[in-house]
């Protein structure tokens, strides 16, 4: 596997970054605030933050992934990765000085601090691998895993939160997630190793625990996707 990076980050690579940015910045504090206010009206403070995370998660989260994956915007994950470190520091700040962004930030969990450090660490080493694998662009290979992470979990969220108006882990949102996931997978040509990792992504999505410890499924889900993938690959072609 090739270990070394390009070391040009060119203008227009700038550029891009601070387009993305300032959309996944606008889908947080109006997209997802818009949402907060549309649910709190007709459920309650809980449902409506919930429904919030899951938009910044599918518009933010998952958009990007997905122009990264489709768009030869950026030659290196460097920048990608220097967004995602920035982002999960702008939404630890606020847990750490007690000022939580109250339209989507939970004060009993950090969850988002983990989707945006997932993010970053996923899209480099995803990176790595697409150019192992010879992608014609190597962001391909990252953005599956992340897409499980935010589109998949994401539509999971929302079909509980319409049937329950709660958090709770059930059955009819694995099945939801598994549908959008594995499409997702096949329309990327990833074929039976993408769908096979959707099934594991939403497989482990379910557990909230091990024991008495609690997992945060922002971890578990890209973690368990993309090394099943990337497993998967070396043994069913892409």
């Amino acid at each position: 596997m090739k270990s070394a990076l390009p070391s040009v980050v060119t203008p227009q690579e700038v550029g891009w970054t601070i387009a993305l940015f300032a959309w996944v910045m606008f889908v947080v504090l109006v997209v997802a605030k818009a949402t907060y206010n549309f649910f709190v009206k007709r459920s309650n403070e809980r449902v409506a933050i919930y429904y919030a995370r899951k938009v910044i998660h599918i518009l933010a989260g998952g958009l990007v992934a997905a122009v990264i994956a489709y768009f030869p915007i950026f030659s290196t994950p460097v920048l990608p990765f220097a967004m995602a470190m920035v982002l999960a520091l702008l939404t630890y700040l606020p847990h750490r000085t007690g000022k939580l962004m109250y339209w989507f930030q939970d004060p009993e969990n950090i969850y988002e601090v983990d989707f945006c450090l997932m993010w970053g660490v996923f899209v480099v080493l995803g990176w790595f691998v697409g150019r192992d694998l010879k992608l014609a662009n190597p962001f391909l290979f990252p953005a599956l895993p992340l897409l499980f992470m935010a589109v998949g979990d994401g539509v999971t969220g929302i079909v509980r939160n319409a049937l329950f108006k709660r958090r709770v882990k059930h059955w009819s949102g694995n099945l939801a997630m598994f549908i959008v996931s594995a499409a997702m997978a096949v329309a990327m040509g990833f074929g039976v190793p993408g769908v096979l990792s959707a099934a594991l992504a939403s497989l482990v999505e379910r557990w909230e625990y091990i024991g008495k410890l609690r997992i945060d499924d922002n971890v578990s889900v890209p973690t368990v996707s993309f090394a099943a993938l990337y497993l998967l690959t070396r043994y069913v072609p892409v």
